[in-house]
């Protein structure tokens, strides 16, 4: 007998137990190994269409249904394009993977225009003296950011054989849009990079010791290799001080640490430093793409180390390039030649 499959992966449906539409929708992202933070932002957006319909089943709505709610989004809330796509996708994901009904291909919303803003970029100098107020593994994860590119999820979820020391690259597994890239390994971070292991090792033996040597393992690989997360080279860079456990199985792990303290430690050292900038994890990030394009690299080379599927993206740190202002005179500074 053939198996009832989606139309758009081709894979058989899950049909979730749960009684509840929500406990539903959760089951059957954790069935398909979404990340857990991408069923926390798909369970808000779900929320969020159910609710802007008075609370109504999603059964009960249709096209127009989805098209008004997305057309708020741009209109009257001012939402970003692509968070109105991540909207989009998470309605879809509620409608062809949980309830499993049709959905129309030709959903017309009002797009959203918010208009893009150039990224805050900091000075080479301002990056040495914010990296100068961190210390410690805050310190090094902040390097990292700054050396490779990470964006602050990519670096907390690093993995130990993620490190290539012998060919100076870091692996970035799953990645924004679920991709795998290559990026730089800094070779003044071989040194801080391995005492961190060190500590990390420490820490790996005594939960081995005890029996609780137990890592998250994405997608199938638990089911494929059931000693892996016992393993050494699989274990997190950063891992949590302690164990905790896991809401998708139950299962006693030891995670990474949390974002919000490396996000804390650069808001503190921004405020120590005097840099009157807004400045967030992501700003090195943008200081590493434009730091690399002012000193000559090949923009396809920066595309390829950010992961940007589209050249597009990474052109916007062209705009914002100092390296030319130099040698242009403001018209106020020639007024004195001309009387």
């Amino acid at each position: 007998m053939n198996k009832k499959t989606d139309d758009a992966s081709n894979s058989p449906l899950f049909r979730p137990q749960s009684k509840r539409l929500m406990d539903q929708v959760r089951e059957v992202l954790r069935y398909y190994h979404y990340a857990k933070r991408t069923e926390e932002v798909y369970v808000k957006w779900i929320l969020s269409f159910i609710r802007f319909h008075g609370k109504k089943h999603p059964k009960e709505l249709g096209k127009e249904h989805i098209e008004s709610f997305l057309s708020d989004m741009a209109m009257n809330k001012n939402y970003a394009a692509s968070t109105q796509n991540l909207a989009m996708n998470a309605i879809v994901f509620l409608y062809k993977k949980v309830l499993q009904l049709p959905i129309a291909d030709n959903i017309s919303a009002a797009r959203s225009k918010k208009p893009v803003r150039l990224p805050v970029v900091l000075s080479k100098e301002e990056v040495s003296k914010l990296l100068s107020f961190m210390q410690g593994q805050r310190g090094l994860m902040a390097k990292l950011m700054y050396a490779g590119g990470f964006r602050v999820m990519e670096v907390i979820r690093l993995r130990v054989q993620d490190i290539d020391f012998a060919n100076s690259y870091i692996l970035i597994r799953d990645g924004k849009g679920g991709k795998d890239r290559t990026t730089l390994l800094a070779s003044s971070m071989v040194p801080e990079l391995k005492q961190q292991l060190e500590k990390t090792r420490v820490l790996f033996e005594e939960d081995l010791a005890s029996g609780q040597a137990n890592v998250y393992l994405p997608g199938a690989l638990a089911k494929k290799y059931p000693k892996a997360s016992s393993s050494w080279e699989w274990q997190y860079v950063f891992p949590s001080k302690s164990l905790s456990v896991d809401p998708r199985d139950g299962a006693i792990r030891r995670h990474h640490i949390n974002e919000t303290g490396i996000q804390k430690g650069i808001r503190a050292a921004k405020e120590k430093a005097g840099i009157v900038k807004r400045v967030t994890s992501h700003t090195l990030r943008h200081s590493f793409a434009t730091h690399l394009l002012a000193s000559g690299t090949n923009i396809r080379v920066v595309q390829k180390l950010l992961g940007h599927a589209d050249v597009k993206t990474t052109e916007i740190y062209t705009h914002v390039l100092q390296q030319d202002l130099g040698a242009v005179i403001s018209p106020l500074e020639q007024l004195g030649n001309n009387e």
